[in-house]
């Protein structure tokens, strides 16, 4: 099947072959609001059930990044640039988004490049860049310190919180707790890593994988694709999305990667300690880690505020609206976890599009 195939026909399919219960995991923000928003959970089977992983790098960024982004934003002649969706997660006492009310200096960008330009203009002043996200967005961060070492910018920084995302799927294969049947995998990220780097899953846990477009259309054959190998016992990963991802991935983003960071154990909030599941800058660039440059101590913690369930959420174990503070205490407006902040968050996905009791 393809994108011409029609969207009922599909969903006609993955009821006839929905003959058990199963569980299918997303991985990808961006999955979990197309699923939402298009109301694709209410035309499934009732024994198909759609948990939404940890696919949203703000929510799994540690509390003691958040914390450290606030110090560095307090000090005198330093400047925090910063994606927008880092602005209200909570860390222990504050927010970004709070503290910039307070006069902090605090500033937002869609390119980690700006904040180059910036620091070019203003060499007076300290630059620092929180740099968060998965693997489509490390590339850019790579791009953006190689340019720095270029123009020998000697204001300038940044605070890697990079995560990688198949060590994060093995971790949850791990956990005794998480009952997974098939993975949808993200399809951005794969642009950028490739089917590749999903076939350890097959091969350690014989776990189906699909990479899928964001489509209603591409994500319910996604599901029908990991119906079929399951209902014929089969493991293997498959590419849906076509137009987009291959399985070697993006080598020039790769490369670009590979020299200026390296792997290394990671701790994800709400999920904690996952080994290899982060990146930190090679000895050649380490001069550019603002962790050194400003003695920065990242203690671990992977704990929710009182009440929040964002890390079962992410582990797939709980639905966001079954979290005793959703949508009562938690929402969108007076976020409590991470979850209810980003846009691509499960919570705030659920909170905005899917037909829920909140009484």
């Amino acid at each position: 099947m393809n994108l011409q195939t029609p969207f009922d026909t599909i969903l006609q399919s993955i009821h006839s072959l929905s003959t058990q219960k199963r569980n299918i995991m997303e991985v990808c923000g961006t999955h979990t609001v197309s699923i939402s928003r298009s109301g694709l959970r209410s035309q499934l089977p009732s024994n198909l059930r759609l948990l939404s992983g940890p696919g949203c790098p703000v929510c799994v960024t540690p509390v003691s990044v958040v914390d450290a982004a606030i110090s560095l934003s307090q000090q005198p002649n330093v400047v925090v640039f910063t994606f927008g969706d880092m602005l209200r997660v909570p860390g222990t006492q504050s927010t970004l988004q709070r503290e910039m009310s307070r006069g902090a200096k605090v500033k937002i960008v869609y390119s980690p490049l700006e904040s180059i330009i910036y620091a070019k203009t203003h060499p007076k002043q300290q630059i620092v860049f929180i740099g968060v996200g998965f693997e489509t967005t490390l590339p850019i961060l790579a791009a953006t310190i190689q340019r720095a070492k270029f123009e020998n910018l000697l204001n300038f920084s940044m605070l890697v919180a990079g995560k990688l995302v198949p060590p994060a799927m093995a971790a949850l294969m791990e956990d005794p707790n998480v009952q997974i049947d098939g993975f949808i995998c993200p399809g951005h990220v794969s642009t950028i890593i490739g089917a590749q780097s999903y076939e350890f899953l097959v091969k350690q846990y014989s776990i189906p994988c699909v990479i899928t477009g964001f489509l209603p259309t591409d994500i319910a054959e996604g599901i029908l694709l990991l119906l079929k190998q399951l209902s014929s016992n089969r493991s293997q990963v498959e590419i849906q999305y076509t137009r987009a991802v291959s399985w070697s991935g993006n080598i020039s983003a790769l490369q670009l990667m590979d020299e200026v960071f390296e792997p290394v154990d990671s701790e994800w909030r709400g999920i904690g300690l996952i080994p290899r599941s982060g990146v930190q800058f090679k000895e050649e660039y380490i001069g550019y880690d603002a962790i050194r440059r400003f003695q920065i101590s990242l203690e671990r913690n992977a704990e929710m505020p009182k009440g929040c369930s964002c890390g079962d959420v992410m582990k797939g174990i709980l639905l966001p609206f079954e979290c005793p503070i959703f949508g009562n205490l938690c929402t969108p407006t007076h976020p409590v976890g991470p979850c209810m902040v980003s846009s691509e968050g499960a919570c705030a996905a659920y909170y905005h599009y899917e037909t829920v009791d909140r009484s």
